[in-house]
């Protein structure tokens, strides 16, 4: 259901056969030969990185679940479960390819005998290995400047929405993935975006349950941990703050009493591109009364 649950790995290859995307690591990624024409993107988050470093035009089909910019060339091209038949007869120079879609490696081993480059994108961990990947596709594309350009000004207006936004003292929140109750803990990505709001997880409390940091918390340890902020972010699959409400015991927890349940956005909080700045500058507004 969301990008940041896929399992995570990465697998090394030739580099002299394909552009990894190196930026869960200190390799250098090495600037492209010859720009691509033809990119296929399989990840949301790519697609809308490869448009904002200035390389859309390049781009000729972008995966099923790219619903972001709304000129991108949509197709029925899976992300999860790639088809390297599929994938080959749009004839690409390069194919944006998620480490943890379904049979990654063989797929890749595949277009690699076709002569197809791959530029394989790892989940980044953290907000500094996001910009990373905005670097590596910017020399994989031909746009290095403009990457690190776009880099720059999105560091720049998230430093100055957590400078206006970030709470004095902790204030406990819990984010939740699914209504069975999986959330993120402060090692993940969007984790990680709270902290710097100086959020209080209070999913850290069963971090060690998963080695991903996606825990499946219990009702009774939510209400125990009594947030003052519950974000849903499964909100677009019907949970509201009215189901939340109607859950045995929570209608004390304090986010419940205080009205202080938020729905995120449809997507934005699970990708890693631009638009990481429009969730800062959502989460900033949405908990700015609340202390």
């Amino acid at each position: 259901m969301f990008e940041f649950f896929l399992k995570r790995k990465l697998v090394r290859v030739a580099p002299a056969l394909i552009l990894v995307s190196a930026f869960l690591s200190s390799a250098p990624v090495a600037q492209a030969s010859t720009k691509p024409t033809r990119i296929i993107s399989l990840s949301p988050s790519a697609t809308e990185i490869l448009f904002g470093i200035g390389a859309g035009s390049q781009v000729i089909a972008v995966d099923d679940n790219s619903d972001y910019p709304t000129n991108a060339p949509f197709s029925k091209l899976s992300s999860f479960t790639p088809n390297v038949e599929a994938i080959a007869a749009y004839h690409p120079d390069l194919v944006v390819l998620q480490s943890s879609a379904t049979g990654a490696a063989n797929v890749q081993a595949q277009l690699l005998k076709l002569k197809i480059n791959v530029f394989l994108e790892v989940t980044p961990n953290n907000i500094t290995d996001a910009y990373s990947e905005f670097v590596a596709l910017g020399k994989a594309t031909g746009h290095p400047s403009l990457a690190l350009a776009l880099v720059a000004s999105m560091k720049s207006q998230i430093a100055e929405i957590i400078a206006k936004y970030r709470k004095k003292s902790p204030v406990s929140i819990y984010h939740e993935l699914d209504n069975t109750l999986y959330s993120a803990d402060s090692s993940t990505f969007i984790g990680q975006i709270y902290s710097d709001f100086n959020f209080a997880n209070i999913a850290d409390a069963a971090s060690g349950a998963d080695s991903g940091g996606y825990p499946q918390l219990t009702p009774e340890a939510v209400i125990k941990a009594n947030p003052k902020v519950i974000f849903l972010d499964d909100a677009p699959y019907g949970e509201s703050s009215s189901t939340v409400a109607t859950r045995p015991g929570w209608s004390g927890i304090s986010a419940v009493k205080n009205r202080h349940v938020i729905t995120l956005p449809l997507d934005i909080p699970d990708r890693w591109g631009p638009r990481m700045v429009d969730f800062y500058r959502f989460i900033g507004q949405a908990t700015a009364k609340i202390n």
